[in-house]
């Protein structure tokens, strides 16, 4: 039985709907960390419409988290009270027309860089070497290998909590380093990326090059939630773990990965709150060393257990 408690069964007053709803849902085994309590209610709206008729009729005083695949995401032990929504198959389609990319938010970013190969279109590559669905990439201004979101995003399409489709154009996306200003409350539908004609064999080649890098870099084959901590301003973060004697370094079954200090493992014991735990130790050794306190990009959410630590 999931720490959050179902009381007076939420799911009785949510609005009918095309999509699915499911009690006690499991998280950890959508997150990469494999870790995490349940949600209260999950909800897998059938398409954009479905979505909007959610939320427009939704009881005002139930909690709403969006989650996305659970690449860089940090789900507490005790789980999330409320509806969790989680957009799936109606959410994942990717077109191109006239240099135009349009995808869903829970196409894969790798599945949008292959479909711009494919197809011949170059600028999106840097999205091969992007974990995670491209509703999540919108929302942090993800980047890799010189290139962000910022750089190739024509308008996104949001939902705000009244159930309206707002329609936003890269300016008011708001965009900065792993950070845009859309309200937190808002969800990400769909977006269109702007792309150029290519060689399909040179953006294939240049991918190879991105997936060789991260294999060799990164623990990209752990349960592991990406990178945990932003760039300071000037500074790598991985370089002052490293320097604060971090690398390797363990709390129950979490543990810094040897092979690249920005990113938390779960060994195959741990719990949210060990990961937790294990990077504020992280960001205390860090501040320390060097005076420097390391923001998270992980986000966490959820709630811990009741007497745990996190």
């Amino acid at each position: 039985m999931s720490a959050v408690a179902i009381q007076g069964r939420l799911i009785d007053r949510l609005p009918l709907v095309r999509g699915t709803y499911t009690e006690n849902f499991n998280l950890a085994r959508l997150m990469w960390f494999k870790v995490g309590g349940c949600a209260e209610v999950a909800f897998e709206p059938a398409d954009t419409a479905d979505l909007r008729h959610f939320l427009s009729e939704q009881p005002r005083d139930v909690p709403i988290t969006v989650i996305g695949i659970g690449s860089n995401l940090l789900v507490r032990d005790g789980g999330i009270p409320g509806v969790v929504i989680r957009l799936g198959r109606g959410f994942g389609h990717i077109n191109i027309e006239d240099g135009i990319i349009t995808a869903g938010a829970a196409a894969l970013s790798i599945n949008v860089a292959r479909t711009a190969q494919r197809g011949g279109f170059t600028g999106a590559e840097f999205l091969s070497g992007i974990p995670g669905a491209i509703g999540g990439a919108l929302r942090m201004n993800a980047g890799a290998y010189d290139r962000e979101m910022k750089d190739v995003v024509v308008r996104a399409h949001a939902i705000d909590p009244a159930g309206v489709l707002n329609v936003l154009q890269n300016e008011a996306l708001g965009f900065s380093y792993r950070h845009c200003r859309v309200p937190e409350d808002w969800i990400f539908v769909s977006t269109d990326l702007h792309v150029k004609p290519g060689n399909s064999d040179a953006i294939a080649k240049r991918m190879d090059e991105i997936g060789a890098v991260r294999s060799d870099t990164q623990p990209i084959r752990t349960q592991t939630g990406g990178s945990t901590f932003k760039n300071p301003p000037g500074k790598k973060a991985w370089v002052l773990i490293d320097q604060a004697g971090c690398r390797g370094l363990r709390h129950g079954g979490a543990q810094v990965s040897e092979q690249h200090c920005n990113f938390l493992i779960n060994t195959g014991t741990a719990s949210a709150a060990d990961l937790e735990t294990l990077g504020e130790i992280v960001r205390q050794r860090v501040h320390d060393n060097c005076g420097i306190r390391l923001d998270w990009e992980i986000r966490r959410i959820g709630e811990p257990l009741t007497g745990g630590s996190a």
